[in-house]
């Protein structure tokens, strides 16, 4: 039976998006095909340092999974599958497991893969350039902008479009919060999303 690489498992609540406030366990994968920097490069969109070490993780088959999952969760069946870059693993045999046991499943992309089918809510968040974006549809497209940064063309479409100012050690860069507050004004199909687990301090 295929192992997947686990760097996490917590059960918290959505601290952003659409969704936010709402349940979930959160299972994040290790490994990424991307490494976020401040300085553009060949595997960073620029503007922020990905804060999460994604170098570990431990083997879990699907079944050893949705044990702890349940474990953690109670009586809640809503996951986030994130990472790192989740669909490096996320395949349709762990899809359709966690649907046999009643899992409602969500996850956070960069974008820069395909989606398999069996996915209930697609989160993708870009952290290519646009011609790299392999995600077609999402529920949810959402973007960091840094102040001064343009509003994207975005390549995938979605049912919501948002925007995310960028946050310091210190919270929301407010320069950055004013500018997408100004976009979204010029451009109402936008709307505004913080990480408001980071307001909250929760994980």
């Amino acid at each position: 039976m295929k192992n997947y690489s686990i760097q996490e498992i917590f059960y918290s609540v959505q601290g952003e998006g659409v969704r936010a406030g709402t349940a979930n366990v959160f299972v994040r994968f290790a490994a990424c095909n991307l490494e976020c920097q401040m300085a553009a490069g060949p595997k960073s969109p620029g503007g922020f340092d990905c804060d999460t070490d994604f170098s570990n993780g431990r083997p879990f088959t699907a079944i050893e999974l949705v044990a702890e999952m349940s474990r953690i969760a109670g009586s809640c069946r809503n996951v986030i599958l994130t990472g790192g870059e989740p669909l490096l693993q996320v395949d349709v045999d762990l899809l359709q497991h966690l649907h046999d046991k009643g899992w409602y499943i969500a996850t956070e992309t960069n974008g820069s893969l395909a989606v398999p089918p069996g996915i209930d809510w697609i989160t993708c968040s870009p952290k290519c350039a646009e011609h790299a974006v392999r995600v077609e549809t999402a529920h949810e497209l959402k973007y960091v902008r840094h102040a001064g940064q343009a509003l994207p063309k975005p390549r995938c479409e979605a049912e919501h479009y948002l925007l995310s100012p960028a946050f310091t050690s210190e919270g929301v860069d407010r320069a950055s919060l004013a500018w997408c507050i100004q976009l979204i004004k010029e451009n109402p199909i936008w709307r505004l999303s913080c990480q408001q687990h980071k307001t909250w301090n929760v994980r």
